[in-house]
C-alpha cells in the first residue's frame, strides 16, 4: 500500500498538517485503487536552521485560508453589500460570469447589473464541494435563492450553483448558474 513521506519546516499548526495529510490521501485515492486504510502519510518536520536551500535557511510559508471559508466570506460580504470586505477575498484580475453570458470584472458592475434583475437576493446553501484545480482549490456551492423582484414580488426556491477558482488564497473566478430567468418568466 502507498506510503507518502513529506518533510516540512517546523512551524505549521496541527490543523494545517491535518489538512495537508488529508489532501495527500485524497490525491492517492483519486489516482490509484488503494483502500483508504491502506494509505499512510507521514509528515516529518525539521527546524528552520536544519533546512537550507541556496545557502539560505528557510522558514515555512503561511498556510492558505480554507477555500470554502474564503468563498463563504466573499458571499457573506456580497450579500451585506460590504464591497470592501468582498474585494479583500479577490485576486487581481478576478472575473465573474453570470447567466446569459454577463461578464464582470468589478463588483460595482455586478451590483448595478443585479439591481435591474431584483431588489435583493439571498442564498440558502445546501452544500459546498471542493476539488483540486490547476492553480488551487475549486469550490462549488449550491442551494436556492430567495428575494424580491424589482416590482416587490417575493421569490424563493430558485436553484443555483456557483463555481469558484482560487490561487494563492484568493478568488480568481466565479461562474454562476441559476434558474432565476426561468422563474421570472413563469407567472406565479
Amino acid at each position: 500500500m502507498p506510503v507518502i513521506r513529506m518533510t516540512l519546516i517546523e512551524g505549521y499548526d496541527d490543523e494545517t498538517r491535518r489538512t495537508l495529510a488529508t489532501r495527500l490521501t485524497d490525491a492517492v485515492r483519486a489516482t490509484i485503487a488503494a483502500p483508504l486504510d491502506g494509505i499512510t502519510v507521514a509528515i516529518e518536520e525539521v527546524k528552520p536552521t536544519s533546512y537550507m536551500r541556496g545557502r539560505v535557511s528557510r522558514t515555512p510559508g503561511p498556510p492558505l485560508p480554507g477555500a470554502t471559508d474564503l468563498v463563504r466570506d466573499f458571499l457573506r460580504a456580497m450579500q451585506a453589500r460590504d464591497l470592501d470586505a468582498a474585494r479583500d477575498c479577490l485576486a487581481d484580475g478576478f472575473r465573474m460570469t453570470f447567466p446569459g453570458g454577463a461578464v464582470f470584472t468589478t463588483l460595482e458592475e455586478l451590483v448595478a447589473w443585479g439591481a435591474q434583475r431584483y431588489r435583493f437576493v439571498t442564498k440558502t446553501y445546501q452544500g459546498f464541494d471542493e476539488c483540486f484545480g490547476e492553480t488551487g482549490m475549486v469550490v462549488y456551492c449550491f442551494g436556492t435563492l430567495s428575494g424580491e423582484w424589482p416590482d416587490g414580488t417575493a421569490f424563493s426556491g430558485i436553484r443555483f450553483i456557483d463555481r469558484f477558482t482560487t490561487d494563492g488564497g484568493k478568488l480568481t473566478e466565479q461562474r454562476v448558474w441559476n434558474d432565476l430567468a426561468e422563474s421570472r418568466a413563469t407567472p406565479s
